[in-house]
């Protein structure tokens, strides 16, 4: 007769235990293989910052030793932080991997799209996005959001349906059981994946800390000149900051979030290091975007609004 308290024991000397970042990695990596068994042709938002950097290095551990079967696209603003641009370069370039870049600018000059009044670029992302996945027939596109992020982006289910116009409608939401997902498509409807659903801010720095994974200089604390509005510290650029009576001054600051510009904020910070984030992090009460997007501050709805017109 088998002793019951010696089987208990041999199960728990050999099971794997699984701290919350390995079980958001396990979660993310099957993602990323659903996604490779569901669909032909895959594609993964790389804008260069740091949830994208951490969604490229989950799908190059769930295809290892592989190169991960997705191209990266990254609808450029003409705004966008340069040091950040050539950090996406060379990360697509070290890995091997096919990088599309879709141009907000692009739209401008020969007037598909013309400059907001009030200079932001980021809702222009939209129809350069929705263009360029029509044209490389992509049919799931992997994005960064998270649901701790905002209203909007926590609605949303991890396989997100995509309409034939790129649309997100929140009733066609389907129910997800576990980890069941439905990657069910018709001809010109597209699905939107977010493997970070889960993950939380601190999440991210958390792994990123224990990986020692490579991000811009601008996540850290650096001296930048800048100049305020609206309750924001802005850097100037060829975007048309600042205007005149908002007068520069140099800052220490870090980027919560690294976008267009004209729209992203810098946060007073003296963190250096990824451990010096998770502590300054784990102090904060301000969300990321509300602290640094001034795009989010349009409206109650603004996110929301966006994503049913097709944005991220």
């Amino acid at each position: 007769m088998t002793n019951t308290a010696t089987v208990n024991a041999d199960r728990t000397e050999n099971s794997v235990v699984l701290d919350q970042l390995d079980q958001l990695e396990s979660e993310a990596i099957y993602i990323f293989r659903e996604v490779a068994g569901q669909f032909e042709r895959p594609a993964l938002l790389f804008s260069g910052g740091k949830d994208s950097v951490l969604m490229l290095h989950l799908a190059l551990r769930a295809f290892a030793p592989g190169r991960p079967p997705l191209t990266l696209l990254h609808v450029d603003t003409g705004h966008n932080f340069p040091e950040v641009l050539t950090f996406r370069d060379e990360v697509a370039e070290r890995y091997g991997l096919r990088l599309e870049v879709a141009s907000v600018q692009d739209y401008i000059d020969d007037g598909r799209l013309s400059e907001r009044p009030d200079g932001t670029r980021n809702p222009l992302q939209t129809v350069p996005l929705l263009d360029a996945i029509a044209d490389h027939k992509f049919d799931a596109v992997f994005g960064g959001g998270r649901r701790d992020e905002e209203k909007a982006r926590a609605k949303e289910r991890v396989f997100s349906l995509r309409d034939s116009f790129g649309g997100w409608d929140p009733r066609r939401q389907r129910p997800e059981l576990w980890d069941l997902y439905n990657g069910r498509h018709a001809p010109g409807e597209h699905v939107r994946v977010f493997p970070l659903s889960n993950w939380t801010e601190l999440d991210v720095w958390r792994w990123i800390a224990r990986e020692q994974v490579e991000l811009p200089s601008l996540y850290y604390a650096h001296e930048r000149e800048l100049f305020a509005r609206d309750g924001m510290w802005l850097a100037p650029g060829e975007w048309g900051g600042p205007k005149e009576g908002e007068p520069t001054e140099t800052r220490t600051v870090r980027y919560r979030t690294v976008g267009d510009m004209s729209c992203t904020g810098a946060v007073e910070s003296v963190a250096a290091t990824p451990e010096d984030v998770i502590t300054e992090l784990a102090a904060t009460r301000v969300t990321e975007r509300g602290a640094t997007r001034a795009d989010d501050r349009l409206s109650e709805a603004a996110m929301e609004d966006r994503k049913k017109e097709g944005y991220f």
